[in-house]
């Protein structure tokens, strides 16, 4: 059973770092991409980062980029984001996900749609 569990949310307040992990059991995505969503209350769930195969390519929603960081440890099978300079408007539950198939399109990494495992979320509230 493939499961991909986060860790690392809490309440942090505006301008602070956190660091979250995704730890994915059940088969390893050392070929596939995996990327971070979020859903803030009342919104649609969001794209906000998602990161190659090998870790070479890097992807962000431009409400993130210049903040986050996205990267991986293949050996570890896990996935982090690390969240500097955190805003109000960051304030949502954050969901990890991997793909299971490989895709050569770089657009392809920035739909949910094409996401085949999720984690549960864990929840960041950024206080003002």
């Amino acid at each position: 059973q493939v499961q991909l569990v986060e860790s690392g949310g809490g309440l942090v307040q505006a301008g602070g770092s956190r660091r979250l992990s995704c730890a994915a059991s059940g088969r390893t995505f050392s070929s596939n991409a995996m990327g971070w969503f979020r859903q803030a209350p009342g919104k649609e769930r969001e794209f906000v980062a998602a990161i190659s195969w090998s870790g070479g390519s890097t992807y962000y929603a431009d409400s993130v980029k210049g903040r986050f960081t996205i990267s991986r440890d293949n050996a570890k099978n896990t996935v982090y984001l690390q969240m500097n300079s955190l805003k109000p408007e960051d304030t949502a539950v954050y969901y990890c996900a991997a793909q299971s198939a490989y895709y050569t399109r770089n657009d392809y990494y920035t739909r949910g749609a094409l996401y085949d495992y999720w984690g549960q979320g864990t929840q960041v509230t950024v206080s003002s």
